[in-house]
């Protein structure tokens, strides 16, 4: 019996004797199936040709990495939380190295995940490290690889640690989630937001969107609704699901305005007057 995982989103599926008819995740509207059709590997193949690189970001937060990039080329982060160690988001990948690394770092008490493209991985990492992974009731269809250590939850927030709090807001997915961690530099707060809250080029404005490869944007009701209940925390950046997308300072008045900005160009059509002030 082997562990498959979809090699397009990294998804890992239950041990088989043969590759899964087809990836419910690359099926859906928010993914894609690539031209060539559904391709698969195993944690064998994968581990082969890949390894893990960590990185640190901020006083207590490192990044981790599959590289070469594999599936979405998402990252993990871990916050090393005077609560208790949460890793946030995941990579399908976990190697000795990247593992005694995170153990010298305190290990994880908690794994959470924004949403279901970046489920792959999540167990194989809590089993590592004796974790309960959290995610929201609403995603839980598909969750591919049911386990004793998911907890679902509901409603609006859910406290992790002394100072991580978990913030469903969905749009993306019904139960997408964001992380905030308040205390972090020196109380300014960080949020760690996946694909749930898009952070685009250049570090200085976010977007939304229901799917971001086959480019299908966020109803503006909603976007207004996630703009309301970010306006509710406190944070000075901004960490996204891959490897340069940050917002590095104003947080929060970098989502009013991306709010404002995204809603007004939903209204009509921006007029080219040529170049224009950044």
């Amino acid at each position: 019996m082997t562990v498959f995982l979809c090699s397009t989103c990294g998804t890992s599926y239950p041990p088989a004797a043969a590759e899964p008819r087809g990836c419910p995740l690359c099926m859906d509207a928010r993914q894609y199936v690539p031209p060539g059709g559904q391709r698969w590997t195993t944690r064998g193949r994968l581990g082969e040709a890949h390894r893990n690189r960590i990185e640190k970001l901020a006083p207590g937060l490192h990044a981790i990495e599959v590289d070469p990039r594999f599936g979405f080329g998402q990252r993990a982060l871990l916050v090393q939380d005077a609560g208790g160690n949460v890793l946030w988001d995941c990579v399908p990948l976990l190697d000795d190295e990247a593992f005694g690394a995170v153990d010298a770092l305190g290990g994880v008490s908690a794994v959470a995940v924004s949403h279901p493209h970046f489920y792959g991985g999540m167990i194989e990492w809590a089993r590592a490290f004796d974790a309960t992974i959290h995610l929201h009731a609403a995603d839980r269809r598909w969750v591919m690889t049911p386990d004793a250590r998911i907890r679902f939850w509901e409603g609006e927030s859910l406290s992790l640690s002394r100072g991580c709090t978990l913030h469903r807001l969905g749009g993306h997915f019904p139960g997408a989630q964001v992380l905030h961690w308040a205390p972090a530099l020196e109380g300014r707060g960080i949020l760690l937001s996946g694909d749930v809250v898009q952070v685009v080029p250049g570090g200085r404005w976010i977007s939304f969107m229901y799917s971001e490869p086959n480019l299908i944007p966020l109803a503006g009701r909603e976007v207004r609704r996630i703009g309301e209940r970010l306006a509710s925390l406190s944070f000075e950046r901004i960490y996204g699901a891959v490897r340069g997308r940050e917002v590095p300072e104003d947080g929060n008045g970098v989502v009013a305005r991306s709010v404002a900005r995204y809603l007004s160009a939903l209204e009509r059509v921006p007029e080219d007057r040529g170049p224009i002030s950044l």
